[in-house]
């Protein structure tokens, strides 16, 4: 129960279908399980609903939320949500990316670019716009961003990549911007993970088998030459949300079984 008593907004809390559970979904359900009260935010509410069936088998509390959080009306609303069915919000959770027809600096198209800028950036500045004075009212506060190892490692997906590190960038400076009002900013970094998002979605584009993309992606990594799971994210999430990550701020944190350590 190490958030017993806390609510937590999760963006991006359903999921791409697939044969695994996806970061949000896996981060939602242990949110829960740990005593939060968990809002699911997710522009799938069928996906989102899923979650919740999925909480309230095991006996935990959670309401689902439909919005497109690259829109501040939906943004600005599902803090009211949260705050009107909760009464507070302590944990914001930002979930949500997409590298989406992303390409080299020659081939990205500029739609394509914006596309992939709105969702993985803009999305987490207007959750945090409209969360923050919740949180600077309370005195207390914790948001952890999903950003990706592909901000510091060298891949071929220009607007994923430099999304992911203005995401680090604005972790940091909204980290020290509220430090004074005891609202904690840091982020996750994941690796290669085993995921419906990364497993199906790239099997599906690149046009190979799942169990050999699955081979090529386990090969890359440092420790076990073995790709993490949703869990491990939830985990890393799990702790920076509780109280036991009181005095940790502004860090960014790679779970990647060390592929972002590899150097040379």
């Amino acid at each position: 129960m190490r958030l017993e008593g806390k609510t937590a907004i999760v963006v991006g809390a359903g999921q791409t279908p697939g044969e695994t559970i996806g970061n949000g979904r896996a981060t939602a359900i242990l949110f829960a399980r740990e005593g939060a009260n968990v809002l699911l935010v997710d522009r799938n509410l069928q996906s989102a609903n899923e979650t919740k069936s999925m909480i309230e088998d095991e006996g935990g509390a959670a309401t689902a939320f439909e919005a497109d959080v690259t829109r501040e009306s939906d943004c600005e609303a599902l803090v009211k949500a949260c705050v009107d069915t909760y009464g507070r919000v302590d944990i914001l959770h930002n979930n949500v990316g997409i590298a989406t027809n992303d390409a080299g600096p020659t081939h990205l198209r500029e739609d394509a670019w914006q596309n992939i800028f709105d969702v993985n950036l803009k999305s987490v500045f207007l959750t945090c716009k409209h969360t923050l004075p919740v949180m600077r009212e309370q005195g207390s506060g914790a948001i952890t961003n999903i950003s990706s190892v592909a901000a510091v490692c060298s891949v071929g997906m220009l607007a994923y990549k430099t999304s992911k590190a203005g995401m680090n960038a604005l972790t940091h400076s909204l980290a020290m911007g509220n430090a004074r009002y005891g609202i904690r900013v840091n982020a996750i970094m994941p690796g290669l993970m085993n995921t419906p998002m990364a497993i199906e979605g790239i099997s599906a584009a690149r046009g190979i088998p799942k169990d050999r993309l699955i081979e090529q992606r386990d090969a890359q990594v440092p420790l076990g030459a073995k790709m993490g799971t949703a869990w491990d994210i939830a985990y890393a999430a799990l702790y920076l949300a509780s109280d036991e990550a009181k005095f940790v701020t502004s860090v960014i944190l790679p779970v990647d079984g060390g592929q972002s350590a590899r150097i040379g």
